[in-house]
């Protein structure tokens, strides 16, 4: 089996040319791609998380891949083969930067026998894992074919016998005025240790060191430079042995080398960054695909931006459940302002998002549905150049929506509505649900209109709630319960003894 592509299983060219899609900014997606992939900016990862897979076996291959590099000494020992070959990249960038040739060559054979021994290494170590993954499995087996290729060992053996063969030059230096000769080493008496003994017994404790300190700058000198040059000439062979192993190796870096050392980041940005969840109780799970069928739910999933922000602040990171069952497609969330709905259907996004580019999503346990697009309608600011009012742009994007979406399809609808009477707004809601109880696709809609709730059978209630001894302390847990508008109100009202009772007795007094 030839090995293509560490994130699926056939070459797909339309990872390098990915876009955000439409909903980042709406379940904050873009907040949390930027935080993974933060500090690997030099792989440029993100096209990779811009694209959702559409099939579930090339999700079912990043899950198996997930799993694997969750053994520690197989993840250290890619992770140190990627250390490697960012040192080979600073070398080659180090050594374009170089003015004199000859050093320039003498850097670029370091970068490949760094190279070489990276690749060296990690088919060593990835031959003693335990693979379970048809995508390490294969890339394993074009390594091991690779190590021991002939182009390989001689690309190796070559750079070090050039190495080898520059460490035996010796030369000396008659330094005279402002002239400088080199020529051979003729095995000349080494006066330096001498010199060092024989005035070692004047050495007192703080004296003034008259040394010339040498610059530590990689980059040679003129003078040095010169000196170089007359080494080449004084040792020809070698020189042009240099030269011609510089010129024939520009190539030198595997094509499948170079796309899996920047595609297997795709698997280690993310693994790095929901560790730091991790110490403080948040779980992670691989989510089953549902399709064909549209059962899903999650266990304590929570959303990834909020948790992200939340962890810096050292504040509490709420979880919440949701299932889907039967004829069961539709979430209604209601219940009172900033009480976590809109944090609820953002998750409820991201979890999907995120089984889609075949990570692990938060949630203990998880069973989520495989998209073929995604839809969300969430507030936006009016736009005075469309000449539109907000109403009609309401409808008008969710047209669009509906006008675009399948069975297959996943819409997230947030506070729609809302600039008009409650009467115009449960008219207009009821005709958007119709829409989408035909298409029977999966939904979740915040609203305040508790009737949605009980629609038909295929919608489901749930609802933000309080803490019942203070009606204005938001829990943020979001549970499956009947909407019947009243049980936050009578929780205010008692709170404040202004329900019935409470104002009879004081009206009576």
């Amino acid at each position: 089996m030839i090995f293509h592509s560490i994130l699926s299983e056939q070459k797909d060219t339309a990872l390098e040319t990915a876009d955000p899609q439409v909903y980042f900014v709406d379940l904050n997606m873009d907040q949390i791609i930027d935080s993974i992939t933060a500090s690997k900016q030099e792989y440029n990862l993100k096209p990779f998380f811009y694209t959702p897979l559409t099939d579930i076996d090339n999700v079912l291959y990043r899950q198996e891949v997930f799993r694997d590099l969750e053994n520690q000494e197989l993840f250290m020992a890619i992770k140190r083969f990627a250390q490697n070959l960012r040192t080979m990249r600073e070398y080659l960038t180090q050594a374009n930067k170089l003015y004199y040739l000859f050093q320039k060559e003498i850097w670029f054979v370091d970068a490949i026998i760094i190279y070489c021994n990276a690749v060296k290494d990690l088919a060593q170590d990835i031959n003693l894992a335990d693979l379970q993954s048809r995508g390490l499995i294969v890339f394993r087996d074009f390594l091991r074919t690779y190590a021991l290729s002939d182009r390989f060992n001689k690309l190796l053996l070559d750079a070090q016998q050039v190495k080898a063969e520059l460490s035996t030059i010796k030369y000396s230096m008659i330094i005279k005025d402002s002239t400088i000769k080199v020529r051979p080493y003729e095995s000349e008496p080494d006066y330096s240790a001498e010199v060092e003994q024989t005035f070692s017994k004047f050495k007192q404790v703080a004296v003034k060191d008259y040394r010339v300190k040498l610059s530590d700058s990689i980059e040679m000198n003129h003078v040095e430079a010169k000196v170089l040059d007359f080494v080449a000439l004084l040792n020809p062979e070698i020189f042009i042995k240099l030269n011609d192993y510089y010129e024939s190796h520009q190539d030198f870096l595997d094509e499948t080398i170079g796309i899996f050392d920047r595609q297997i980041q795709f698997y280690i940005a993310y693994l790095e960054h929901i560790e730091i969840f991790k110490p403080i109780g948040l779980q992670f799970c691989y989510p089953k695909i549902s399709n064909p069928g549209k059962d899903v739910f999650d266990y304590a999933g929570f959303d990834l931006a909020l948790a992200y922000k939340l962890k810096s602040e050292e504040s509490a990171i709420i979880c919440n459940d949701f299932y889907l069952e039967g004829k069961e497609r539709i979430i209604v969330v209601s219940g009172p302002n900033q009480g976590g709905k809109t944090t609820f259907a953002r998750t409820f996004g991201q979890l999907h998002y995120l089984t889609s580019l075949g990570c692990p999503v938060p949630g203990k346990r998880a069973q989520l549905f495989l998209f073929d697009q995604l839809f969300t309608h969430f507030e936006q600011k009016e736009n005075i150049k469309n000449l539109r009012g907000k109403l009609q742009d309401d409808l008008v994007r969710i047209l669009d929506i509906l006008d675009k979406a399948t069975p297959n399809s996943i819409v997230i609808l947030n506070e729609i509505f809302t600039s008009t009477t409650l009467t115009d707004a449960i008219f207009l809601s009821k005709k958007v649900m119709d829409r989408i109880i035909d298409l029977d696709l999966l939904c979740v809609c915040v609203t305040f209109i508790d009737e949605l709730s009980r629609y038909n059978e295929k919608t489901i209630s749930m609802v933000s709630t309080v803490a019942p001894d203070n009606p204005t302390l938001r829990t943020f847990k979001i549970i499956r319960k009947s909407a019947d508008g009243l049980s936050y109100a009578l929780s205010i009202a008692e709170k404040y003894r202004l329900n019935h009772n409470n104002l009879k007795e004081r009206l009576k007094s």
